[in-house]
């Protein structure tokens, strides 16, 4: 009976210690979901604390805040998105119901219902090409912009373009110049949108008499394409944003006879992704650049 007891109480003992080791083993991760628990989509800065982790937890604690700032950068992103998207889209449709009203206060004749009716037309089509481009930076997005495989020659498209905006730059006094060559695999109307894009900004913000150069070249495994123009520089802390969707740089920058809608650098960086290449941007010495890099053939 005394072995009997002896033993029970030891098993007794053993599991009463067992469960204070582990409560105190286990403190610190319920100090960790505490602090997580009063983290909310109002409270995204919040940050775990280091001090009181216990070495064996610091890399998953520096793990976790490192998602929470991912987070806190795309919801911040998400949130801007949807703001920029209402003033897009109130502004074409405020003129439209405008436009619509002061047509039905009183009677018009013919000539004055089509020309409202024309110009109803142009926010329209201003709508459907924000739906348009909207769609396709979703299918970038989720993986399904897939381009063809066709051999292209950059230079071709770029002198391409070239013609196509030389009414405009001799307009204006640019000058236009293109140096190099190389041929990379995709999709051909793709990249020509996405190089039009880049040569449309650069000829909308080149002040009078300035240049536009196109850099075409090959390092190691990449064939670069750069689009370098004159003028104002942009802000070191603004290029990162340049291609969020509907972001413009300061007013300066801005031009209110320009239709875009702020996404046309969003889609040339969604289309240069999809062909596997980088997008960047520079600005400096009253000179930016963007720089498309692709995976050479």
């Amino acid at each position: 009976n005394t072995l009997w007891a002896i033993i029970v109480m030891a098993v007794l003992l053993t599991g009463f210690l067992g469960w204070l080791v582990a409560r105190r083993g286990l403190a610190p991760l319920q100090a960790l979901r505490q602090r997580a628990s009063v983290i909310t989509s109002q409270r995204l800065d919040y940050r775990l604390s280091l001090e009181a982790v216990p070495g064996e937890l610091v890399e998953l604690t520096n793990t976790l805040n490192d998602m929470l700032a991912r987070l806190q950068k795309d919801f911040q992103r998400l949130s801007e998105f949807s703001s920029d998207l209402a003033h897009e889209l109130r502004t074409p449709i405020s003129n439209l119901m405008t436009q619509t009203q002061v047509a039905l206060s009183q009677p018009r004749n013919a000539d004055t219902y089509r020309d409202i009716l024309a110009s109803n037309a142009e926010e329209f089509q201003r709508l459907a090409r924000m739906v348009s481009d909207m769609l396709l930076l979703a299918k970038a997005e989720h993986g399904l912009l897939l381009p063809s495989a066709e051999d292209i020659s950059l230079a071709a498209e770029v002198q391409a373009l070239f013609d196509f905006y030389e009414a405009l730059a001799e307009e204006r006094g640019i000058k236009m110049h293109l140096s190099g060559e190389a041929h990379v695999t995709g999709d051909r109307l793709m990249l020509r949108r996405a190089i039009s894009n880049l040569l449309s900004n650069a000829l909308r913000y080149t002040p009078m008499q300035g240049q536009v150069r196109v850099e075409i070249g090959t390092t190691g495994a990449l064939v670069s394409l750069s689009v370098e123009n004159t003028g104002a520089e942009i802000s070191p802390e603004l290029l990162p944003r340049l291609f969020d969707r509907f972001f413009r740089a300061d007013k300066s920058r801005s031009h209110p006879d320009s239709d875009g809608a702020g996404l046309g650098l969003s889609i040339t960086r969604a289309i240069v992704q999809a062909h596997g290449g980088v997008a960047a941007v520079s600005s400096f010495d009253g000179k930016t650049r963007f720089t498309l890099s692709f995976p050479a053939r």
